[in-house]
């Protein structure tokens, strides 16, 4: 219940920064949280300034600061960062009067235009027409709707849920190109080393995570397009860990589209109902190496 009108979190996209400024009512209840339970980003930064006569809190980050991350998509550059609100101890530790809070934070750049405020002054081409020219590969990894037909909104999963998840490459006037998902591993922190972690898709694209009972994860045959590969996750989370975000981090990787698929290109399932592996296109025995965990080249 919102007791003002005021918005309890707004965000600033600045040209190299953000600037999120937090109301101290965050929650609408009449109840002021202390600012220094409010941090921004995994790095937990803390507070630029307050200011006391609106109740505000103001948070000021360069773009890649505080632990933010960055997607790519053929037409924007995407920060994602965290606000994270993780209340002190009450006086009395046997009972607590708020929750922590874990609001999503996002800022969009488009790829293709200047968004600086100094103007472009090229010495021989114009900048898009240079990117271009060099044909650059952008590779990205969203996930979808139930139809699949748009993005789906940064909010959380329930388990029983269902992960659809789109790995897509730009091929901008490349020679047509197949892409496939080399790995996939879920951890606690970015990147694949850091422990406990899980792994969704391994040995050059064999999803093991659908190997596992009581899952229907798979690879979603056939593609909309051979530039395009899409497949499902059940929704799972660490066990004994509180922690409820998890980063899923990917190994895209593309091949012409005239070279058959092999055993180091791959897209392959585990079909319980026969009780065997099947690529998404070629034929079945580049598939046979994901029981045994080595595709090693021959």
């Amino acid at each position: 219940r919102a007791i003002s009108s005021q918005q309890p979190v707004t965000v600033q996209c600045q040209e190299a920064q953000l600037v999120v400024t937090v109301h101290r009512d965050l929650f609408g209840t009449g109840r002021l949280v202390n600012a220094a339970d409010l941090t921004l980003g995994p790095a937990a930064c803390k507070h630029s300034s307050l200011n006391p006569a609106h109740n505000t809190v103001i948070f000021t980050a360069g773009l890649h600061e505080c632990g933010s991350i960055v997607q790519i998509t053929p037409d924007s550059l995407i920060y994602r960062t965290l606000l994270n609100y993780d209340p002190s101890p009450a006086s009395n530790p046997v009972i607590i009067r708020s929750n922590p809070a874990v609001i999503p934070i996002e800022c969009h750049y488009p790829r293709r235009e200047n968004v600086s405020s100094n103007a472009i002054r090229p010495t021989w081409a114009p900048f898009s027409s240079m990117l271009s020219a060099e044909e650059r590969l952008v590779f990205s990894l969203r996930l979808m709707n139930e139809d699949w037909s748009a993005e789906r909104p940064f909010t959380g999963f329930q388990l029983g849920d269902i992960l659809n998840i789109q790995a897509e490459v730009g091929t901008e006037s490349h020679v047509p190109l197949r892409l496939f998902v080399d790995s996939c591993v879920a951890a606690l922190s970015p990147g694949t080393d850091s422990s406990p972690h899980y792994a969704i898709i391994d040995f050059n694209g064999c999803l093991v995570d659908g190997r596992s009972d009581d899952t229907s994860s798979a690879f979603i045959t056939p593609r909309p397009r051979e530039d395009v590969l899409r497949f499902r996750i059940d929704v799972f989370r660490f066990a004994g860990d509180a922690r409820n975000l998890i980063y899923i981090t990917c190994h895209l990787k593309v091949t012409p589209v005239d070279q058959a698929p092999d055993p180091l290109n791959k897209a392959c399932s585990f079909n319980k109902a026969r009780n065997t592996w099947a690529p998404v296109e070629g034929t079945r025995d580049i598939c046979s190496c994901c029981e045994t965990g080595n595709c090693e080249s021959p």
